[in-house]
């Protein structure tokens, strides 16, 4: 049996081969599409213009707490981390000392109480709100414990983050945004 190979087809198809190996990768182990081996970088991940709107270290701190449960992953912790304080960036009281006009705190806006819950159930967490190394988990395991860890699902676990549908909304379509941001850099190394 002879093979023939059309000029077009072969390249494509491993083009689309090494994507969906990039993907696969990306959805199991957000760091894995990071090819620099460096974790505190975006890597390709940043290559999207979704993505590319998060600090670098946010991202590193992201893609570190993702996968912390099933059903969490980098780009729900970026989505509550932009709807809360724009990734740290908010020029508002309670981001960075203090507390807003609901008494939450850090970047990833914290009440006092629930930021005691989740050092108190999460000994590990660092103890300071206004860390983005400690906040970050800190909502990672929040939003496990509020429904994903349980199976309850993402909604569940937004509403005990912030009793709003409209925040869960907002939260999931930057998640959606970054997502497919990350997606599309996926695809752009592949090629």
């Amino acid at each position: 049996m002879s093979r023939r190979r059309s000029g077009g087809t072969l390249p494509l198809l491993v083009a689309l081969g090494v994507a969906a190996v990039l993907w696969s990768r990306l959805v199991a182990d957000p760091a894995a599409a990071d090819t620099t081996g460096d974790t505190t970088t975006a890597g390709p991940v940043a290559a999207g213009p979704a993505v590319a709107d998060i600090p670098a270290s946010y991202l590193a701190l992201y893609r570190r707490a993702g996968g912390t449960c099933p059903g969490l992953d980098w780009a729900l912790l970026a989505g509550v981390g932009k709807v809360e304080t724009d990734h740290g960036r908010a020029a508002l009281p309670g981001v960075r000392s203090g507390a807003n006009f609901a008494g939450a705190s850090g970047p990833m806006q914290f009440l006092a109480g629930t930021w005691r819950e989740v050092r108190a159930n999460h000994p590990e967490i660092g103890p300071n709100v206004y860390d983005p190394a400690a906040a970050i988990p800190g909502a990672a395991q929040y939003l496990c414990d509020q429904g994903l860890r349980d199976g309850r699902g993402v909604r569940a676990a937004l509403w005990g983050y912030n009793h709003s549908s409209a925040y869960a909304d907002d939260v999931l379509r930057h998640a959606a945004r970054y997502r497919a941001s990350a997606s599309a850099a996926a695809l752009a190394v592949a090629s």
